[in-house]
């Protein structure tokens, strides 16, 4: 990179992160306005990367509810439809966005993340994918666990409720409570090799990624991993001292 591009990319860095301050300020008075807002955890929370951000994915309000609650700036996928959109377009490109093709194997995103965290930068990402249609947790795909193994990145998870009553509340002029939980950090298991993890080794540590955010929502959010009182015991008993510590 040469003088003049780096200056051009330090401009352009600065201009990205005064925009984030500016829309971060202005969706936390919004949030802060219209609802009561509750957020635990944050001691669990790295001050510097590399590592990954999970949350549940639940409504359009996530991205802005994390955005208000997380200390830090992260860099999210996004959906490319949303590119041009008026409100979700800004809000995205002032986090720098990782534009995602839906639908395809979107190869130059999965680089761009794992560059991100190779650099030591912070990646959220719902390991769900889509947005809940039943309000609880659906089946996690493997694409965090992947990049968990490959990069040896630490996962926090987060998860966040009642942002989908905001609008049908304010509708009875009523307040809805938006709860926003951190979790404590955690590494990926040991591998023989991690960047060639078996399709096994992805999927028995997505199962353990999605139990982990099950065990910090309440039960009527867990949706398919409900039964996480039989199957992690010991993830409820750490969220539950957790909370209770907050």
């Amino acid at each position: 990179m040469g003088a003049g591009e780096s200056e051009e990319f330090h401009d352009y860095s600065i201009e990205i992160q005064g925009r984030y301050r500016t829309i971060r300020a202005v969706i936390s008075f919004l949030f802060r306005l219209l609802s009561r807002v509750e957020i635990q955890g944050l001691e669990s929370i790295p001050d510097k990367g590399p590592y990954l951000l999970l949350t549940n994915h639940l409504h359009l309000l996530d991205s802005p509810a994390l955005m208000m609650a997380f200390p830090y700036r992260a860099h999210v996928f996004a959906a490319d439809k949303r590119r041009n959109h008026w409100f979700y377009g800004p809000l995205f490109r002032s986090l720098d966005a990782i534009w995602v093709r839906r639908g395809e194997v979107d190869r130059a995103a999965l680089r761009r993340a794992l560059a991100v965290l190779a650099g030591g930068g912070i990646l959220g990402l719902a390991p769900e994918g889509t947005r809940s249609k039943t309000g609880a947790m659906q089946q996690g795909h493997g694409g965090a666990a992947y990049m968990a193994f490959r990069t040896g990145a630490r996962l926090v998870p987060v998860v966040i409720t009642g942002q989908e009553k905001i609008f049908p509340y304010l509708r009875r002029l009523r307040r809805a409570t938006v709860h926003v939980t951190f979790g404590p950090a955690f590494d990926p298991p040991l591998t023989a090799d991690p960047r060639k993890a078996s399709g096994a080794e992805i999927r028995a540590f997505t199962d353990e990624i999605m139990y982990r955010l099950a065990a910090l929502l309440p039960p009527e959010y867990r949706g398919v991993y409900a039964d996480v009182a039989e199957k992690r015991p010991n993830l409820l008993a750490q969220a539950a001292t957790g909370s209770q510590g907050s």
